[in-house]
């Protein structure tokens, strides 16, 4: 199982012996501005080489309602960042960020889609480094620009009717806090509040100890095969806009268990009002 883990997650130590070695690592850092708090990940540190990366800008597309609030990044503007960030198909791609890897992830399942082999998630992001003693700096990163070629659907997806279909014919996870799943009444005009019929509430957060790096593997064993994840049924993630579900597939990643994604989530499910919404902390109505 530590074999699995360590293929889509690195401890600090594991990632240092790996930079120590000679081997072939490109580390990119993950900024964010924090939606909720306005609070600005960056500190003025990274990792020594690190290349600097936007959370909102860098992985996403334009907002749009009929795409939902982050939709998948055009790949012909993804490719044409990749290369001014020198990264190449040979190398490991280590991604990290400073709040629980919710943007890393995000930006391990945009790359790992477009192509790149072998994407990993620093485990415990800039905190787990600075706590483990590690080097850091302020100064910027000069980078030589590459060549690479990317494309799209290099990862498991859903669309909304896949979504649908998925809740009924094997587990679909809802990667949201509780009372985002749950819902209740709105403002009108505001997007209706609740869950995909069947889906299972699953909050990402879930996934991370109070350290912020993913939580063991038993653990997250028995937590997703407690909501019928056991390895054999197909199973399918969705969030708000596509950010804690990538964490959540993430986290099923590194127990051995392959979970595709619906990018465009609940910010695009409620635009269609004809698709059902279902209230309360049950997965379907009662």
């Amino acid at each position: 199982m530590d074999d699995i883990r360590s293929k889509v997650l690195l401890t600090p130590q594991q990632l240092d012996r790996m930079r120590a070695s000679g081997a072939d690592v490109t580390v990119t850092a993950v900024h964010s501005i924090n939606p909720y708090t306005g609070q600005q990940s960056y500190t003025g540190q990274r990792i020594p080489g690190a290349i600097d990366t936007q959370a909102y800008d860098d992985y996403q597309s334009p907002a749009s309602p009929e795409r939902g609030q982050r939709p998948l990044p055009d790949i012909d503007n993804l490719q044409r960042k990749a290369r001014l960030w020198g990264l190449r198909r040979e190398s490991t791609i280590v991604v990290y960020d400073a709040d629980r890897s919710m943007t890393a992830a995000r930006a391990w399942w945009v790359l790992k889609w477009a192509g790149l082999p072998d994407v990993r998630v620093l485990d415990g992001g800039f905190p787990a480094w600075c706590a483990a003693g590690l080097p850091t700096t302020e100064e910027e990163t000069v980078v030589e620009p590459s060549n690479i070629t990317l494309s799209p659907g290099h990862m498991l997806e859903l669309d909304a009717d896949g979504a649908l279909l998925l809740a009924t014919k094997g587990v679909l996870l809802d990667a949201r806090i509780r009372p985002n799943y749950i819902g209740g009444p709105v403002p009108e005009g505001q997007p209706r509040r609740g869950h995909i019929p069947h889906a299972i509430s699953a909050p990402a957060p879930d996934n991370v100890t109070d350290y912020g790096n993913f939580t063991d593997a038993p653990t997250l064993t028995e937590m997703y095969k407690a909501l019928g994840v056991e390895g054999q049924t197909p199973v399918g993630v969705y969030c708000g806009a596509g950010m804690s579900a990538a964490h959540t597939v993430l986290a099923l990643a590194s127990i051995g268990i392959e979970a595709a994604m619906y990018p465009g989530s609940w910010s695009q499910w409620v635009f269609d009002p004809s698709r059902p919404v279902v209230m309360g902390a049950h997965p379907t109505a009662r």
